[in-house]
């Protein structure tokens, strides 16, 4: 998920009552909610596409778990010291205690892996133990249901707070409200998906992909007999029709000596896709993508091209 949402998590947590555990526990809770995403610095010595085989992988896994929030307990262990020692600790903070900083630091964390399961991208939960991709198909990447009713629910408890009223009620309220939303659409997909392989054509696995704002609505990318993938937004009518099939524009897939011309990049690519295909470019060679991404706006940064590769046309019985 987007890093408002991880920090929006963060703040509802110590609005419900676990930040008057020890001094720093907001930060803890807040910055530890958006830890994992220290891997965005592979972007300083990884190129082109390589950055989707890295991210939400080590720093995703067990190690990262507890290491992480290891490390920022201390950085603020060691800051309320050393503002003690300078004469300029605030008054009103609390007592700093490790533990809590680090427990508090470590939840945080948690819900980290645990709410960037819910899209398709995927995660490697179990990095560096295993490198197993996990999907939850629940939620949109970047869910503004989710921004409204947490941004909400955190300044009405800090209204409520400096009003001297019960400040941790909006925020439970809200953290009860949120988990019944994701389950909710973990409902919503998991029913779209049962359904799509009832219908024609029979795909042999389906994604329920949600949608942006309509998050009641899911986009089913389809893996056909025949090794297609084809996709339809779905909101509960008769699968089989209004499926996109551009097979006009797809390949046969490279061989692996095709793709090793790719280096890197391709390998990189293949490691994070979910639902690939090759596709002809417009010089007549091939250029690898991800169904999950096929928007037009998504292609180039979703995309590997083959430039050496020809297109082989796809006919009806290639895989």
């Amino acid at each position: 998920m987007d890093n408002l949402t991880h920090s929006l998590v963060g703040a509802l947590l110590g609005q419900a009552g676990l930040k008057k555990k020890t001094g720093l526990a907001m930060p803890a809770l807040i910055v530890g909610a958006n830890l994992p995403d220290v891997d965005a610095a592979c972007f300083l010595w990884l190129e082109g596409i390589e950055h989707v085989g890295f991210r939400r992988g080590i720093t995703h896994g067990p190690i990262a778990w507890v290491l992480l929030p290891l490390i920022l307990a201390g950085l603020l262990w060691g800051y309320d010291r050393w503002q003690a020692g300078r004469g300029k600790r605030p008054e009103g903070r609390l007592p700093v205690s490790f533990k809590w900083l680090y427990l508090l630091s470590f939840i945080g964390c948690l819900t980290h892996p645990a709410l960037d399961w819910l899209n398709t991208y995927g995660i490697r939960l179990l990095e560096p133990f295993s490198s197993q991709w996990f999907y939850g198909d629940t939620l949109f990447i970047i869910d503004v249901w989710l921004w409204a009713l947490m941004g909400f629910a955190t300044w009405l408890s800090l209204r409520r707070e400096r009003q001297g009223g019960n400040s941790t009620r909006p925020a439970r309220i809200a953290i009860a409200v949120v988990l019944a939303y994701i389950g909710g659409n973990w409902l919503i997909s998991e029913y779209r998906r049962d359904m799509a392989r009832l219908h024609e054509p029979y795909p042999v696995a389906a994604i329920a992909s949600p949608r942006p704002l309509a998050f009641w609505q899911r986009e089913i990318i389809a893996k056909i007999e025949d090794g297609r993938w084809i996709s339809t937004d779905w909101s509960g009518a008769n699968l089989g029709f209004g499926y996109r099939d551009t097979s006009a524009d797809r390949c046969r897939n490279p061989s692996a000596r095709d793709i090793s011309s790719g280096g890197s990049q391709a390998r990189a690519f293949l490691f994070w896709s979910r639902a690939p295909f090759a596709e002809r470019a417009p010089d007549g060679s091939i250029v690898l993508r991800d169904a999950r991404f096929y928007d037009p706006r998504a292609r180039a940064r979703f995309s590997v091209a083959l430039p050496d590769v020809k297109c082989q046309p796809l006919s009806s019985s290639s895989p």
